[in-house]
C-alpha cells in the first residue's frame, strides 16, 4: 500500500463522507447512482485527494456495470495494484500511487482489442476536469492528449509564501537558484490598501518571481519548510500573531496540488516533531509593503531575523 501522506483530520474536513469512506476505508459507492458512470465528455480524471491525474476519457468505456470503467490508467506508474481478499474472494485492488487512495479494482474482462482490462473505479475517488477547463485548473500540459495545443509555460512564475517576519523570509528566498525577484507585502486578509500599521487579518508574506526552467514551485516549497518552523501556529520565533502565520497562497490548482503534496511529504518525514500547521489557501489581493521593508536585510546587514536554514 502506498504511504499515507494525509492526516485523517485533514481529509475529513475536505472530503465528503462518501469520498472519505471510499478512498480511506475501501468503501464502494452504489452502481448507476454516482457522478461519472454515465459521463461522456472529454477530459481528465484526477485523484480527489491529491489531484494526481489518473485516467482520461480517451480510455473510458461503457462496461454496463454502473461504475466508471477504463481500459488503462493515464500512466502505469500512477496506480498501485495489490491483492484484496475481502468478502471471501480474491481481487486486485487499485490505489493511487501519490496519495494511496482506494480507487476500485481491476478485472480481466475488459475490451480485448484494448488490452483486456477493466479498471472499475469509484466516482467518489475522482474529480473530473472537462477538456475546456484543463488550462484554468492547472492541467494544461495534458491538452495534447485531446488533440489540443498546450499553452507555453510562462517565462516567469509566481509563488506567494508566508512564514513569519518577511524581512528574514525575503533575505533567504531571494538567494535561491532560479529566483528572479522578490517583494514583501501583505495578503490573506480583508483590509484594503494594507500597511504595516493597518493590516489586520493579513499575513506578512513574500511574493517570489522565479524561472521555471531553473527551479520549481516544489523546490521552493521544500526550501520554505526548512527555513521556518511550520509547526508553530501564528508564531515564528518571538513574533506572535496571525501576521506571522505559516501559509502557502496558491495561484492555480496545480500549485494547490503541489503544495498539499509537499506539505504532506514533509509532515510524514518526521523532520518536524509536531504537526505542520501551514495553511494552503488561494492567493488573493496583494498589497506591497512600504519601501523600507523591501530588501530590509540588504539595506540593514545584521538586522533582525528569526529565520535560518535547517538541515
Amino acid at each position: 500500500m502506498a504511504a499515507k501522506k494525509y492526516s485523517d483530520e485533514e481529509l475529513k474536513q475536505r472530503l465528503t463522507p462518501l469520498q472519505y469512506r471510499v478512498t480511506q476505508k475501501e468503501g464502494t459507492e452504489p452502481p448507476f447512482d454516482n457522478a461519472y458512470w454515465n459521463e461522456h465528455r472529454e477530459g481528465l480524471y484526477v485523484d480527489i485527494v491529491s489531484g494526481e491525474p489518473l485516467f482520461t476519457s480517451k480510455d473510458k468505456f461503457d462496461s454496463g456495470t454502473g461504475w466508471p470503467s477504463f481500459t488503462k490508467p493515464i500512466a502505469a506508474d500512477r496506480v498501485v495494484e495489490q491483492t484484496d481478499t475481502g468478502f471471501g474472494m480474491v481481487r486486485t485492488e487499485v490505489r493511487s500511487k501519490e496519495a494511496g487512495s482506494h480507487l476500485g479494482h481491476v478485472f480481466s474482462d475488459g475490451p480485448r482489442d484494448k488490452g483486456g482490462l477493466r479498471y472499475c473505479i469509484n466516482s467518489a475517488a475522482l474529480r473530473f476536469i472537462p477538456v475546456e477547463e484543463l488550462e484554468k485548473a492547472g492541467y494544461g500540459a495534458y491538452l495534447p492528449l485531446f488533440g489540443k495545443q498546450a499553452q507555453a509555460a510562462p517565462a516567469v512564475q509566481i509563488a506567494t509564501l508566508a512564514g513569519g517576519c518577511f524581512w528574514g523570509m525575503e533575505d533567504l528566498l531571494r538567494k535561491q537558484p532560479g529566483v528572479i525577484n522578490t517583494e514583501v507585502g501583505y495578503t490573506g486578509g480583508s483590509v484594503p490598501n494594507a500597511t504595516y500599521r493597518n493590516h489586520e487579518g493579513h499575513a506578512e508574506a513574500v511574493r517570489i518571481e522565479f524561472d521555471p526552467t531553473k527551479t520549481s514551485f516544489a523546490a521552493l516549497l521544500r526550501f520554505f519548510f526548512r527555513m521556518h518552523d511550520p509547526t508553530t501556529l501564528n508564531r515564528q520565533g518571538n513574533d506572535i500573531g496571525t501576521s506571522y502565520r505559516s501559509a502557502i497562497f496558491y495561484h492555480d490548482e496545480e500549485q494547490k496540488r503541489i503544495a498539499e503534496q509537499v506539505k504532506a511529504e514533509v509532515d510524514a518525514s518526521g523532520k518536524w516533531k509536531r504537526p505542520i500547521v501551514t495553511e494552503v489557501v488561494p492567493a488573493g489581493p496583494w498589497w506591497r509593503a512600504e519601501e523600507y521593508h523591501q530588501d530590509y536585510l540588504v539595506k540593514n546587514p545584521g538586522g533582525y531575523t528569526c529565520h535560518w536554514v535547517r538541515d
